[in-house]
């Protein structure tokens, strides 16, 4: 008996689709009852269909507004160094030494993350760059603990995502469109807006995303280098889950940093089709 195109479509798609389920969209559901209980009398999950946890969340401020704001912040700041350094490697460095320089990107990832996050608490702390800066006169600074010490340990630890998605999207870029710009009199960054740029566009949508998602439920960096002034999201729910055992409090919180990732990568797709979209509108004209 001949397979039908609906049971081979399923017998592809099936075993994915039980995994996504089982693995996300349960989980999910779990999180989203939980959100409308009640915390109980000692601590976890207690049955009950209320919104209060949700009036709640204005007591979670902080850990919002430090992650929206240091996410997408680090987002950027990732892409402006990654984006050269992508370029550099797709297009001016020989092949030759290609993978030397791949293999140096990729190092970084070689050691755990908290190890690197211990690195920057000594570079970041008094005995570091402060007191360089101190002995040569320039002031004193206070480095550890601050935004700004969060946002270097999320470019540093995020940086090579952001490099291989745009590194790939350049590496396919055909260079005789680059020749035949400046064959047509077009100055070397004019070819960049008009050729390069546009087409490496994928790559800076998938490392972006790559780098936003991760950063909206980071955890140990704003823990280590924030020092407990820094709080994201993350922060907060292991508090909430381990510490105070307001499962449905954390419940509400999570659903909530869902819906907002949700919101906004759906908006910034949104905004990458339209610039698509005007890119070819311009190209057909």
């Amino acid at each position: 008996m001949a397979m039908t195109k609906r049971q081979a479509r399923f017998l592809l798609l099936g075993p994915a689709g039980l995994w996504y389920a089982a693995l996300l969209v349960l989980p999910l559901a779990v999180v989203l009852v939980y959100s409308f209980g009640e915390r109980g009398a000692a601590g976890g999950y207690a049955p009950a269909f209320t919104l209060a946890q949700y009036a709640n969340l204005g007591a979670r401020w902080a850990a919002f507004r430090n992650t929206l704001m240091l996410a997408p912040a680090g987002t950027l700041a990732a892409l402006i160094i990654a984006y050269p350094l992508a370029y550099f490697l797709a297009v001016r460095v020989t092949a030759r030494w290609r993978t030397l320089l791949l293999v140096l990107v990729i190092v970084p990832f070689w050691t755990s993350i908290l190890i690197r996050s211990y690195a920057w608490i000594f570079l970041l702390g008094g005995r570091g760059i402060p007191q360089l800066l101190s002995s040569l006169g320039l002031g004193d600074f206070r480095l550890i603990n601050t935004p700004f010490a969060v946002l270097v340990g999320i470019v540093y630890g995020y940086l090579p995502l952001m490099v291989f998605p745009i590194y790939v999207s350049l590496e396919k870029l055909d260079k005789r469109l680059l020749e035949a710009a400046g064959d047509l009199g077009a100055p070397p960054w004019r070819s960049f807006l008009q050729v390069t740029l546009p087409l490496s566009l994928p790559g800076v949508a998938t490392g972006s995303m790559l780098v936003f998602i991760l950063l909206m439920g980071e955890y140990l960096i704003p823990q280590m280098l924030g020092g407990g002034k820094v709080f994201f999201v993350g922060n907060a729910l292991v508090d909430l889950f381990l510490q105070s055992r307001n499962w449905a409090f954390g419940s509400a919180v999570s659903v909530t940093l869902v819906a907002v990732m949700l919101v906004t990568v759906t908006l910034y797709m949104r905004f990458l089709r339209r610039v698509g979209a005007a890119r070819d509108d311009v190209g057909l004209m």
